[in-house]
């Protein structure tokens, strides 16, 4: 529990700085483009690579804060032990979902990796990359899931 919190936090640190990156990089495109007119062909890919790390892999941390969105509707009517039925219903829907996602991930990376798959641009970088990126992003938000479902402890306090 208290190793996949560190490990949440860490990648929640390096994705800001992936967020900075991407957006700095994004920047340094268009303003070449619009003073020297020439081709950027590596920075949107990059970007979006880094786009699509931060998405997959700060996923678990998201859903250890329970910052995803939900609808509350329901929960303020229930009763608390219907309402953690609920929640364990619901959290055991989205593991089963994340388990295939991440498993059909893994299939997709291993893919990539033996056969060599490259993006269809100019730059041609790796398709593993973001693959991979995917495949442990969506493997560690199923195990955070499992955890929240099945350890009290691993409850966020509410703020309602």
């Amino acid at each position: 529990m208290r190793l996949l919190g560190l490990l949440n936090r860490a990648i929640v640190v390096a994705s800001a700085i992936a967020l900075v990156v991407a957006s700095c990089v994004l920047t340094y495109s268009v303003v070449v483009r619009y003073y020297t007119h020439e081709a950027t062909d590596w920075q949107d890919e990059f970007s979006v690579f880094l786009l699509i790390g931060v998405t997959f892999l700060s996923a678990a941390w998201v859903h250890s804060q329970r910052g995803h969105i939900g609808i509350e509707a329901l929960a303020s009517i229930l009763s608390p032990a219907v309402n953690r039925a609920r929640l364990f219903v619901v959290d055991m829907l989205s593991a089963l979902f994340c388990a295939f996602f991440a498993w059909k991930s893994w299939t997709l990376l291993h893919e990539a990796w033996t056969e060599g798959y490259v993006s269809a641009t100019a730059w041609a970088p790796p398709l593993w990359i973001p693959y991979l990126a995917m495949s442990a992003g969506m493997t560690l938000l199923t195990g955070q899931i499992f955890l929240q479902a099945f350890l009290p402890s691993a409850q966020p306090p509410r703020s309602h």
